[in-house]
């Protein structure tokens, strides 16, 4: 499809596709020395809203199509041939603006391991200034972490008896405390970070794009990208559609694709870059052969492990229409009340299989029995904790089924195909029961509601994972960082896309492997970073290799 049949209607610098967790940043930070024209094309519409801007209300967003792209995996052999939801934002600030308001950096030696894997510049030395650059912790010791950046992120008060339950019952299971994860020792149990403040959800919208929204030499559309243009072997924009009409953003500089780790490698392989053999198939003319577009595909996968509690002082208690509808109203005329948290404010990193070398499962304590998407909520006050293994060997991938633009991709993410991954949740879930069956819960524990105390061999297990293990929505790696001479690399380390000119790929696809923890903290790092290698601006000071555990 050439350039002539559709309308041109804008010339700039920089074209992102994208308006969410990185390209907000990129479009921050490529405009604010005002010398450079940047144009956003978001999909999705205005995030305005308490659905979206209301932490308690975190279910609802990511179940709404106005605000997901509604997306589910294909059936998972290995999990009873059950389809899972993966959600991704279609809406100003994209995931940030669906997902649970949690940060995490991931620990130091996931970064190391980028780098050892051919993510040269990414180690976490390279990386650990550009996380202080983008935090704003209220109280923070500054040479820790960030205190002045865009990203508001707050620590919850764990106020709530069950949390302070479950702090107390890791300790007394051997665990220790750790009161920031972010810092200097990630392992242990302590409150879990928010992106949240003033009592809205923050995310890189409000952060980012927001601040920046009445610059000149930026602008936003809205339009479903189909596909990049080239001259040659260069990018030169993107065409869009947007009321049945193509039209076309050009790009003086370079197109950056931040449009997920689903729909990044699907914009590659519509362009002709991609796995040759798939796109021959599809009739789509090869424009880069790059087998690694779409592989790598990786995510976290939880269970819940649910107990009754014996004290009506759950969130059960708000969840009639009546106490949600009062919840609302004094979160929509003080941004106060429990509609100000996302209740995910205990969170603990632990190792669970023998060989780790640091911590390698994840904690979400949350005092509520209900499916993380609102659903199914149990029919007695309970409390629940959500765990699951972080570095997971199993890999998926993402692929076209049309040369359709507006067809859903082809998402595999061959969950469970690995052995240690079931040995891994074996031992979560028998250390969480060793956890609630502390001295500390006596007061509270009604018995275990899921997976029942029926369920004890391996066997059973297994059983139960099978058919309730849910994806914690991390997915990323399918557009990985690597050496140029790395077949399966899709881009170098400042992320430009191997064998074309004037491309970048920026968002979670790039990771090498998952960070231990949720992945929206490392994306707008990873944006922050890249957005001073398209500038040219020297690298953020280096930080000494620290001591973090």
């Amino acid at each position: 499809m050439s350039v002539s049949r559709a309308r041109q209607i804008d010339e700039v610098d920089y074209v992102i596709v994208g308006a969410g967790s990185a390209g907000c940043v990129l479009a921050s930070r490529l405009s604010e020395s005002g010398t450079d024209a940047v144009a956003v094309l978001e999909y999705g519409g205005t995030d305005i809203g308490p659905f979206i801007q209301m932490p308690a209300a975190l279910s609802y967003p990511m179940n709404m199509r106005r605000y997901d792209w509604g997306y589910r995996t294909e059936p998972e052999a290995h999990i009873g041939g059950r389809r899972l939801a993966a959600p991704r934002g279609k809406v100003l600030g994209g995931s940030s603006s669906i997902n649970g308001l949690v940060y995490v950096r991931g620990h130091p030696m996931d970064f190391d391991g980028w780098a050892e894997a051919g993510a040269e510049g990414w180690a976490w030395r390279d990386v650990e200034p550009y996380f202080r650059k983008l935090e704003n912790v209220e109280g923070a010791d500054p040479a820790i972490r960030g205190t002045d950046g865009p990203m508001h992120i707050t620590r919850p008060a764990q106020s709530h008896p069950l949390d302070q339950a479950f702090m107390s019952a890791a300790e007394q299971a051997g665990f220790a405390r750790t009161e920031d994860y972010n810092g200097h020792v990630q392992e242990g149990f302590g409150p879990m970070e928010q992106t949240i403040w003033r009592g809205r959800r923050w995310s890189t919208a409000n952060a980012y794009l927001k601040p920046a929204k009445d610059r000149e030499n930026l602008s936003v559309h809205r339009g479903l990208a189909s596909h990049i243009l080239f001259e040659g072997d260069r990018a030169v924009g993107v065409e869009f559609v947007r009321g049945g009409e193509r039209r076309v953003l050009r790009a003086r500089k370079e197109v950056i694709v931040s449009a997920s780790a689903f729909n990044s490698p699907k914009l590659l392989m519509l362009s002709g870059i991609g796995p040759a053999a798939d796109l021959a198939h599809l009739g789509i003319p090869l424009r880069a052969d790059r087998p690694g577009v779409g592989a790598n595909l990786q995510d976290h996968l939880e269970v819940y492990l649910q107990m009754a509690c014996t004290r009506p002082i759950t969130l059960r208690r708000y969840m009639n229409p009546l106490s949600k509808g009062l919840a609302g109203l004094q979160w929509m005329l003080s941004q106060t009340g429990i509609g100000a948290s996302n209740h995910f404010e205990t969170a603990g990193f632990v190792r669970v299989m023998p060989d780790a070398d640091y911590p390698d499962a994840q904690y979400h304590f949350l005092p509520a029995a209900i499916r993380y998407d609102g659903s199914q909520p149990a029919r007695t006050h309970g409390f629940q904790a959500h765990i699951g293994p972080t570095r997971s060997k199993s890999r998926g991938r993402v692929r076209l089924r049309t040369a359709d633009p507006y067809a859903a991709p082809h998402i595999h993410f061959n969950y469970m195909s690995e052995p240690s991954d079931w040995e891994a949740f074996r031992a979560c879930i028998r250390l969480t029961r060793e956890i609630f069956s502390q001295k500390a819960f006596e007061p509270y524990s009604g018995g275990e509601l899921m997976p029942g105390p029926d369920c004890s061999s391996d066997e059973d297990i297994d059983r139960f994972v099978a058919s309730e293990v849910e994806s914690a929505y991390h997915p990323c790696g399918t557009c990985r960082i690597g050496s140029e001479d790395d077949r399966m690399a899709v881009v170098d380390p400042e992320c430009r896309v191997i064998g074309v000119e004037g491309l970048r790929v920026v968002d979670s696809s790039v990771f090498p492997n998952v960070t231990n923890g949720n992945i929206n903290g490392p994306t707008i790092m990873l944006a922050e970073k890249t957005a001073d290698h398209i500038r040219g601006l020297a690298r953020a000071e280096r930080r000494p290799e620290s001591a973090v555990a």
